[in-house]
């Protein structure tokens, strides 16, 4: 089932495939900048998936095979008041933060490279997959800004401070076997050289995102959801504050029919059949 945004043009295109579904950046003419349009799309279709329980898992992909996102859209952004670029930066930071909220695990389909805000999307989902000949970058310094959707703040949570102001301060860019190396990237995919995608979605990523997918959602939707919360929630707290949100977490699940399921499937040795209740 493919479900455009109505717009005036259908930048953002969402997908379902029983589970999963997928956000797929669909502006391959400007290598799926994010301009205003875009962004207030990803927004919406991401609170109607949160509300969505036949969503376990939730991907995000870029049309081509060149790059993923190449972030802000500097033409549009060439054009805007000082207010409107302020509004701009609020939109694109209130965006990722909403990726990031999503209650179901979210996969950053890297399918070429991404740069600048295009690196912070992927940055804002849980986990990232990447073509073994892409790159990461951000390269806001040497425009004259800093990352400003989140990348000065997720990335050294994520690979740590010193590593994080390297690749920053030096926009220094950052290859998918190297990010997997310092814990950034969680599965490299090798591109097939026979693939010609141009304006539409790689399959060999689609493929490979799709047997991860399917394998995470064979888990309890529920308890994905508050593994999910509670990691996120107890991360940047003590150790005793952080068992208190994983124990509450964890509370959430025992009275729930998928918990009784679980443990009859297992009793029984058989696949459990999960509804999210």
């Amino acid at each position: 089932m493919v479900e455009a945004v109505a717009q005036k043009e259908n930048v953002l295109l969402v997908e379902k495939e029983g589970g999963l579904a997928w956000l797929k950046l669909n502006r391959p003419k400007v290598h799926n900048c994010l301009n205003r349009q875009i962004l207030n799309d990803i927004c919406s279709a991401v609170n109607k998936l949160a509300e969505d329980k036949e969503v376990r898992v939730v991907a995000i992909i870029g049309s081509g095979s060149k790059v993923f996102c190449a972030g802000a859209d500097l033409a549009e952004r060439k054009g805007m008041t000082e207010g409107e670029t302020l509004d701009y930066l609020a939109l694109i930071q209130r965006t990722m933060r909403q990726v990031e909220l999503m209650p179901q695990p979210v996969i950053a389909a890297i399918n070429g490279s991404a740069f600048g805000g295009g690196t912070e999307l992927a940055l804002a989902c849980d986990l990232r997959v990447m073509m073994d000949d892409a790159t990461l970058r951000l390269t806001e310094v040497k425009l004259g800004i800093i990352p400003g959707a989140g990348g000065t703040q997720r990335l050294p949570r994520l690979i740590g401070k010193s590593k994080a102001k390297e690749m920053i301060l030096t926009a220094s860019p950052i290859t998918a076997q190297e990010g997997k190396a310092i814990g950034l990237i969680h599965k490299v995919v090798e591109r097939d050289p026979k693939e010609d995608v141009q304006d539409g979605f790689s399959e060999t990523m689609i493929n490979a995102v799709r047997q991860w997918a399917e394998e995470i959602a064979t888990a309890a939707p529920l308890s994905l959801r508050q593994a999910k919360r509670a990691i996120d929630q107890g991360f940047d707290r003590d150790l005793e504050a952080g068992l208190a949100i994983e124990t509450k977490a964890y509370l959430e699940l025992l009275n729930t029919r998928d918990r009784l399921e679980g443990l009859a499937a297992f009793q029984e040795k058989r696949k459990p059949n999960y509804k999210g209740e």
